[in-house]
């Protein structure tokens, strides 16, 4: 499908050939797990969180570079020690993975948002930030963009964080698995709020997390196929152009690199990069990022 659009904050916009999927839940999702956790409302989509179970869903396809994007409203008030999640993955011991997990606090305290990066089955890449809103007020959009250079995690298409493709210096990038795209809400209150010291306060149960507007413009992979077909198939070529490929998404514009370090100066609270007691030899992507 060839449709013009705006992607990733750019303010030019293109043609781009891919998959423009549909909003609705149904048609790109099923529930993973404990049905009786969800509501639907209307357009908006609601998982509970209970001393009894989490929930969550995933996509019905797989996808292999492009942008997936939700928006979403966190548990409101007290929602120390639950975790919410919006998430990549591919399948296996070596998968890849990219996520979002908002991890609740008491209320007043600022919402944290920690992003991690699983290349090859190995993550510990894990950066948090506060938010500069409470995103348990209203709707934000929570975006993943994936291509061959990059992969940008997007708050309000504003980047937090950049993972860079440089594999020109022996580092495995993930471009050859198709992920797919999921989302749960689930009690972690053994380290999500303050490392484990504040629990879970089940006398505020349940507690609600409220989806709407999913989109994911991204190729679509054929689950039987293999990496190499699949990297090939979602790949430009001569014959066929896909908007992801396009040279300005190979790197930030430059009011997006601006924006970029703004977030990790005023709301960067950790970074793996900079955890010498947990890392005394720095992780070589960490020298070769300029922006994380």
């Amino acid at each position: 499908m060839t449709r013009m659009s705006c992607l990733l904050g750019f303010s030019v916009c293109f043609l781009f050939v891919g998959l423009v999927a549909s909003s609705k839940f149904e048609e790109l999702f099923q529930p993973g797990w404990a049905m009786d956790h969800f509501e639907h409302q209307g357009d908006l989509l609601k998982l509970k969180l209970d001393n009894y179970s989490g929930a969550g869903f995933g996509s019905k396809s797989k996808y292999m570079f492009g942008k997936v994007t939700v928006q979403l409203k966190l548990v409101e008030g007290d929602s120390a020690g639950t975790v919410t999640a919006f998430y990549m993955s591919s399948e296996g011991p070596n998968h890849n993975e990219f996520d979002f997990e908002f991890l609740g606090n008491t209320t007043g305290e600022p919402y944290s948002v920690q992003t991690n990066v699983y290349v090859n089955g190995v993550g510990n890449r894990e950066q948090r930030l506060n938010l500069w809103f409470d995103p348990s007020k209203d709707f934000h959009t929570y975006s993943i963009f994936w291509n061959q250079r990059q992969v940008v995690f997007l708050v309000d298409e504003t980047p937090i964080r950049v993972h860079t493709n440089l594999e020109h210096k022996g580092i495995p990038f993930p471009k050859d698995q198709a992920m797919g795209v999921y989302s749960s809400i689930w009690n972690a209150d053994d380290w999500a709020t303050q490392g484990g010291r504040v629990k879970t306060d089940w006398s505020h149960a349940p507690f609600v997390a409220t989806y709407k507007d999913f989109e994911i413009n991204a190729c679509e992979c054929p689950v039987p196929v293999t990496s190499n077909d699949n990297a090939k198939k979602c790949s430009s070529s001569e014959d066929k152009k896909y908007w992801w490929d396009e040279p300005m998404l190979s790197e930030l514009t430059i009011h997006q690199s601006h924006q970029l370090i703004w977030v990790r100066a005023n709301h960067m609270v950790y970074d793996y990069c900079a955890d010498t007691a947990r890392f005394p030899v720095i992780p070589v992507e960490c020298v070769r990022h300029h922006h994380q």
